[in-house]
């Protein structure tokens, strides 16, 4: 039995797997865990597709830039915010949803995040690897499409599960210090722990990529957020029925 914590704080996202696909009983087992995550007000917004089609999964690569973790995981599921399961169940007792409160929104994502996240615990505990695949919102609608996903449906990330063919090292993290704060939110100290973290975080990618990358946590972050990313998906997401009001 790994002790929790230890499991917790050794987890990498795998990128490369043994071309082996995942028995169907594993897979219903992780998602099966994965369901039993708290859910808000019971919404349980979650669905999962398992995308088995090696067309469809090359497709979705594609959105992914490529990224051929996708085919060559054990197996690729997307998950997946679903509020047409909602409406539908409301309108079965007679009642009618009011669409596109922002609130639906964000406990259905919270759902899905809070599933998965439960799957990928139980698929790390028995030895699996995982990488989550956010890409997939590159192009909401085509995966969508490819899905044959409903209104009020639209896919939060991709997530490849299999036997690991690489051995990651774990990326370091902020230090407690900095994400945990008592009674205020205050930055007291923050900016000298975050410049020992960046050193921290400057020598992992020398390591990992053989002297290849030279890059701390400020500057992936200027990169992540300085410009608009995938400014596509508010659009994308009214027109799902999700127009966040």
């Amino acid at each position: 039995m790994h002790d929790i914590h230890q499991l917790l704080r050794s987890h990498r996202s795998i990128r490369k797997f043994v071309a082996e696909e995942l028995d169907d009983q594993v897979v219903n087992d992780l998602v099966r865990s994965g369901l039993s995550a708290a859910t808000s007000s019971n919404l349980q917004a979650t669905t999962v597709i398992r995308v088995r089609s090696q067309d469809v999964k090359e497709q979705i690569a594609d959105v992914a830039g490529g990224q051929q973790q996708i085919v060559s995981a054990g197996a690729f599921l997307v998950w997946c915010a679903d509020l047409n399961r909602t409406r539908r169940a409301c309108e079965a007792a007679g009642g009618s949803m009011t669409s596109g409160m922002t609130e639906q929104f964000i406990i259905a994502t919270v759902d899905v995040a809070l599933a998965a996240q439960n799957a990928v615990v139980a698929a790390e505990a028995q030895g699996l690897g995982i990488c989550y695949i956010g890409a997939v919102r590159n192009d909401p609608q085509r995966v969508s499409d490819l899905l044959e996903l409903p209104d009020d449906v639209y896919p939060v990330f991709g997530l490849c599960i299999g036997e690991p063919a690489q051995d990651p090292e774990v990326k370091p993290r902020l230090p407690l210090d900095v994400v945990l704060k008592d009674d205020i939110y205050s930055i007291e100290g923050e900016a000298e722990a975050i410049r020992e973290y960046d050193e921290v975080v400057s020598e992992y990618y020398r390591t990992r990529s053989g002297g290849r990358k030279d890059s701390s946590w400020t500057q992936e972050m200027a990169g992540l957020v300085d410009g608009e990313k995938r400014p596509h998906m508010r659009p994308f997401l009214a027109n799902r029925g999700f127009e966040l009001r």
